[in-house]
């Protein structure tokens, strides 16, 4: 049997499953005032039959909007559910990590990608299935929404990566691709208008988690590791970049230097005679270009979410374009001060803040710990999170010990959600991203039927635009999405 045909036959099969064991709760629901979106990638569709996949949406969850996941290399968005955490009730009882490889899960269009070595770029996943091609004519059918998400996740076998890497402070080749690189950027801008022209979309989300190498170095975030050698750019295009905004390269190197020192000294539990907060301050003070070299970074990621919005633009002007706003927005004030609403409101017609609550609290946790062992190393955890508490104005959440099992309230997904409204000004919608199912460690909070509840409807009583459910259906158990569908037809009666 050919890849092809497997494919095409587990899709009937699955399809003929859900349709016999899934009971149907209604007719198809009236359009909604409220854009209620769902993330979901292509596996699921394949899995489980593309017919019986949208009727437990709309009937079960009240979606309008379709954010189908065309590309990535990552298992945030893409594929079942990441392996060692446990199955849905819906779909195979099975990991995908064998065959999972992420792309492109449309087709490319050769034309549009001549100027940038990232050309072969095609998911090889389900064979020749396109996703877009396939899920587009039934969403139509059923006056659905649906919008392309596009996530900056690669892997470093692709073609050309190589020659669009990062350079990290100690002059190595990284995964990541340099936002300053041409190639980078027209690669960017190719996709999106591939996109928004060979098929009728409503438009593009867009997810880029990467943050800069100041708030990387000391670990200001909270889900990866601390690497403060690994902080980047310092390829020729970025060393360009710097210059025409006049950066010294070589103060900027040098401050990255000590700062890994003493990240490094920090973590091995190595105190300044002054303290660890005075030493880190000091370091900015004596090399402003750290925080220079830090901004950079963020210029240039704002220039490639302006270079995709006017690519979708150019296609059609009442194309949406959308950017997915970090979870670390949620816990880090240093990060919230580089990213001003208003600001991305000018590029965007809409934002995805990220609202998650029940995995916020494990979260929130471990990015107390990442700031607890390098700038903050002299302050007891729990004052820390106090403190932090203060400066995000989070009044009702738990303390530092019992945040990963108590999650975050819905009271601060209703508060992060008016923030967001109150910061874009009305130049925007704001679509919070509703957690629903994220995986999280074994003693950590998980999603209810109950939470999931509570976190819509906090979000639609704040004056959202619409919800967002996320990470992925493939995550998510049926009650959980029905929780969410209730709470939208709650808010309209």
């Amino acid at each position: 049997m050919t890849r092809r045909t497997f494919v095409k036959s587990a899709a009937i099969a699955a399809a003929a499953s859900a349709t016999s064991s899934i009971p149907s709760i209604g007719a198809q629901q009236p359009p909604q005032s409220k854009m209620i979106g769902i993330q979901i990638g292509s596996v699921s569709f394949v899995d489980e039959g593309t017919e019986p996949v949208l009727d437990i949406l709309q009937q079960r969850g009240a979606v309008n909007a379709i954010f189908l996941t065309t590309f990535t290399y990552g298992r945030g968005l893409a594929g079942r559910q990441i392996p060692r955490q446990p199955f849905p009730d819906h779909g195979p009882q099975e990991s995908d990590e064998k065959f999972f490889h992420g792309g492109n899960y449309a087709t490319p269009h050769p034309e549009f990608y001549r100027d940038t070595v990232l050309k072969q770029t095609r998911a090889p996943d389900h064979g020749d299935l396109d996703i877009v091609a396939t899920v587009l004519p039934a969403a139509r059918k059923r006056g659905l929404k649906l919008f392309c998400s596009i996530e900056d996740v690669f892997r470093s076998d692709i073609p050309g990566v190589k020659d669009v890497a990062e350079v990290d402070l100690q002059g190595r080749k990284t995964g990541t691709l340099c936002l300053f690189h041409p190639d980078v950027r027209a690669f960017w801008a190719a996709l999106a208008t591939d996109l928004c022209k060979s098929y009728e979309i409503d438009g593009i989300l867009f997810f880029n988690e990467r943050n800069g190498p100041l708030l990387n170095a000391i670990g200001a975030s909270h889900s990866q590791a601390i690497a403060s050698s690994r902080v980047t750019c310092f390829c020729d295009f970025h060393q360009r970049a710097a210059k025409e905004r006049g950066i010294d390269l070589q103060r900027a190197r040098e401050g990255y230097t000590k700062l890994d020192q003493f990240v490094q000294n920090s973590l091995a539990n190595k105190r300044p005679s002054d303290g660890y907060f005075v030493e880190f301050w000091r370091l900015l003070v004596e090399y402003p270009e750290i925080v220079a070299w830090d901004r950079l970074f963020d210029a240039g990621k704002h220039q490639v979410l302006a270079d995709v919005h006017a690519a979708v633009k150019n296609v059609r002007r009442d194309l949406q374009v959308g950017f997915h706003i970090e979870h670390v927005n949620s816990f880090n004030p240093i990060f919230r001060a580089t990213r001003r609403y208003d600001d991305l409101a000018t590029k965007a017609d809409f934002l995805k803040v990220v609202v998650y609550n029940n995995c916020g609290g494990e979260r929130y946790a471990h990015f107390i710990d990442n700031i607890g062992s390098t700038v903050f190393r002299d302050v007891p955890r729990a004052e820390l999170k106090r403190f932090n508490d203060y400066l995000l104005n989070y009044a009702e959440e738990k303390d530092y010990a019992g945040l990963p099992t108590a999650g975050l309230s819905p009271d601060y997904v209703f508060r992060e959600t008016q923030r967001a409204i109150a910061g874009v000004q009305g130049k925007c919608k704001i679509l919070p991203g509703i957690d629903i199912g994220i995986p999280v460690g074994r003693n950590s909070r998980k999603a209810s039927p109950d939470d999931t509840y509570a976190a819509t409807t906090a979000a639609l009583k704040a004056g959202a635009d619409g919800v967002i459910l996320s990470r992925k259906y493939s995550e998510m158990r049926l009650d959980n999405l029905a929780a969410a569908g209730r709470a939208v037809r709650d808010a309209k009666a």
